[in-house]
């Protein structure tokens, strides 16, 4: 045998030994994830169980009070009532007293149940997250083993930055899916679930404090159905902004940039200049993204006080300018998060564009995009 043919087996083994252990892990972390489903659902289940049990001892007390007070009263008056009387008076309070006892009982059981369910919750929570993460670190090291390396060379002088730009790539798609994830879970999903839990409680309050309160814990409820709403709309607009089908790049950029500046407190000027016509989708797709991507590193790595950002339609051309009087950088020096201009580039270089960036160290930041529009009319 070749040492080429003892290579391709060496490859194949690897490959095969990797999907294999991928999967086992997938198949770990569907089980823990369904597991963590049902839990999730037990424990909502026990703690109403929990509060219905609480109710119950409540009505109970009160019911074993009224009935001791009677046993008290023919007490202190045994001749002025039957044997029959006297005996159902015994009989009601110490009936009263075994279904406290065994309320009592029931609500300790359920309480160490769901002691026992939040622990596994948590346990478990960690072996979701950490075979997501293997799984994750399998995915990036099968694609890397099975990708045909010669291709990547051909595009990027400098293989290592090319291998390591396609890790973070992979890297990136598996933690947005997580984000999204948790995002959607930890946001709309638990809020949701709390709506439900109190629209529950809404009629015990009605009954024991009125519809003044009722009313109150309503409006409360509402408010939380609209937050959630807002939350599930920004999810969605993160993923692909709608807007950009009905109304275009410019409309689209500018309630972006606007929302933008509202929520993180940071100057946003934004022109433009030309006509404002409609461009090819996938133009107007890819356009949106580098300045969306140019103001978020802008903020996240230069702490900005004013972004600005020009962009000019021109008949054969579309020019964009984003400026930003941050900290700078020294653009000789490969940093973390240059891997966020690499992934701009390579937008720009599938536009057939241009891309130049201008920084110094406190000096701020200026990039400068240029992206013909011939090639659609061509197609």
């Amino acid at each position: 045998m070749t040492d080429s043919k003892i290579l391709d087996k060496i490859i194949n083994q690897t490959l095969e030994t990797v999907d294999q252990s991928r999967e086992q892990i997938y198949e770990i972390g569907e089980q823990s994830r369904n597991e963590l489903q049902a839990l999730e659902k037990e424990l909502k289940e026990v703690r109403m169980k929990v509060a219905s049990v609480i109710e119950k001892t409540d009505q109970t007390q009160q019911y074993a009070r009224f009935a001791r007070n009677r046993l008290v009263e023919v007490s202190k008056a045994f001749e002025k009532f039957t044997n029959e009387e006297v005996r159902q008076a015994y009989e009601q309070a110490n009936n009263y007293q075994v279904q406290l006892a065994v309320l009592k009982q029931e609500e300790i059981q359920l309480r160490e149940r769901r002691d026992q369910i939040e622990r596994r919750l948590i346990n478990l929570k960690d072996t979701v997250e950490r075979a997501d993460q293997l799984a994750g670190q399998m995915s990036v090291v099968y694609k890397f083993l099975s990708s045909d390396l010669k291709e990547v060379a051909d595009v990027i002088e400098d293989a290592r930055e090319k291998q390591a730009f396609g890790l973070k790539i992979i890297e990136a798609q598996e933690e947005e899916r997580k984000k999204l994830s948790r995002e959607i879970h930890d946001g709309p999903a638990q809020m949701m679930a709390n709506v439900m839990l109190r629209s529950e409680l809404i009629e015990r309050i009605y009954q024991d404090k009125g519809i003044e309160e009722a009313l109150n814990e309503i409006r409360d409820l509402r408010k939380m159905v609209k937050s959630s709403l807002a939350e599930v709309r920004r999810i969605i607009y993160d993923l692909r902004p709608m807007a950009l089908d009905d109304l275009g790049l410019i409309p689209t950029l500018t309630k972006y940039l606007k929302t933008f500046e509202e929520h993180n407190q940071v100057s946003v000027v934004f022109q433009h200049f030309g006509k404002d016509k409609r461009l090819p989708q996938h133009y107007e797709i890819a356009l949106f993204r580098l300045v969306q991507e140019s103001v978020q590193n802008a903020y996240k790595h230069a702490e900005p006080n004013e972004i600005q950002v020009k962009i000019e339609i021109k008949p054969n051309k579309v020019i964009m300018i984003i400026k930003d009087d941050g900290k700078g950088f020294d653009p000789s020096e490969k940093k973390e998060g240059s891997f966020g201009l690499m992934g701009m580039k390579e937008r720009v270089n599938m536009l057939k564009g241009e891309m130049q960036i201008q920084s110094k160290v406190q000096a701020g930041t200026l990039v400068i995009i240029g992206v013909p529009l011939h090639s659609a009319h061509d197609e």
